[in-house]
């Protein structure tokens, strides 16, 4: 397959609900209250990766429930991962999770989610917008990194790399959970809460709020945590998955666009990869459960085989 030059471009034809440009992030900086900030689902920004012969760190676009329009302004190779959606090319079936070749004025149109939240969208050789940071990351709550694509933006595209495009790879993709069973270990301030209360943690079924986004996942419906000492914290720098409990009791889990703490203590944190992915694609509703860390390994195979099985 030919290499794209380094002048290709796409254009934003619709940008959907929420579309941003997403890579690994800015890891480092959480000691200056900056987010790592990054692709939610790391697997799926990966994968969508892989298939075209990308760097592992190349910028990607991350769309939000019903996709995105883009039109070819010189010819490009493209994949979409993540979320299942329809794809087309100028009107025709095209496909998911596999390179796809758009000539000069093709509109590429990813479609809404039929499953999971987050849809990713890779070019050869990457999008190449000015990095920040050392990241081409849009981080939201800190307004850094590039600004949120609208109708009529044009992204460059950077030249393409050595390694081939590949097939679909037959990799396992895991679909949208219909269960999140998160593995949290926990602390920093744990000893916040009582036994009582930590061991309604375990027993407790939370879902999955509509007031989640890429700065955490917001919980509703569960048993309340309730504190055994009062009195607020100051701000302190969190990791990613960390789970912060508010004053209404129910768990937010930390994501790529988190800030700093807000005075609240945080209970635990759950371990990137997996379990953070399929949160990345849980949908209002979805049941919530925290297990002790120490089943870290059973809990993210037992999301991903409930996702592949649905």
């Amino acid at each position: 397959m030919r290499a794209d030059g380094p002048r290709a471009a796409l254009e934003v034809v619709r940008a959907g609900a929420l579309t941003t440009l997403q890579d690994l992030g800015r890891p480092g900086y959480a000691h200056l209250g900056v987010p790592r900030s990054g692709a939610l689902d790391t697997g799926a920004y990966g994968l969508a990766n892989r298939l075209l012969g990308n760097p592992p760190d190349a910028s990607v676009l991350e769309t939000t429930l019903d996709g995105v329009g883009l039109r070819a302004l010189s010819p490009v190779t493209v994949a979409v991962t993540g979320a299942p959606c329809a794809v087309r090319v100028e009107g025709r079936a095209a496909a998911w999770g596999a390179p796809v070749r758009l000539r000069a004025g093709a509109v590429l149109e990813v479609g809404r989610a039929e499953s999971g939240v987050r849809s990713y969208v890779a070019v050869r050789g990457g999008f190449a917008v000015p990095p920040v940071l050392g990241s081409r990351s849009t981080d939201l709550l800190s307004g850094l990194g590039p600004g949120v694509p609208a109708a009529g933006t044009v992204l460059p595209v950077g030249p393409a790399g050595p390694d081939p495009v590949c097939g679909a790879d037959g990799l396992r993709v895991p679909g949208a959970p219909t269960e999140l069973v998160l593995p949290l270990r926990l602390g920093p301030r744990a000893d916040w809460f009582g036994p009582a209360s930590i061991a309604a943690l375990w027993r407790a079924e939370f879902r999955v709020s509509p007031a989640s986004n890429r700065i955490g996942l917001r919980t509703e419906a569960g048993t309340r945590l309730v504190r055994s000492r009062g009195g607020e914290l100051p701000s302190e720098g969190m990791v990613l998955g960390a789970v912060q409990v508010p004053p209404d009791g129910l768990p937010v889990v930390f994501l790529a666009d988190h800030p700093v703490t807000g005075g609240y203590p945080v209970i635990g944190v759950i371990p990137a990869g997996p379990p953070l992915d399929a949160a990345a694609q849980a949908r209002p509703g979805v049941p919530v459960r925290f297990t002790p860390c120490l089943r870290a390994r059973a809990a993210a195979h037992e999301t991903l085989g409930r996702a592949s099985a649905k």
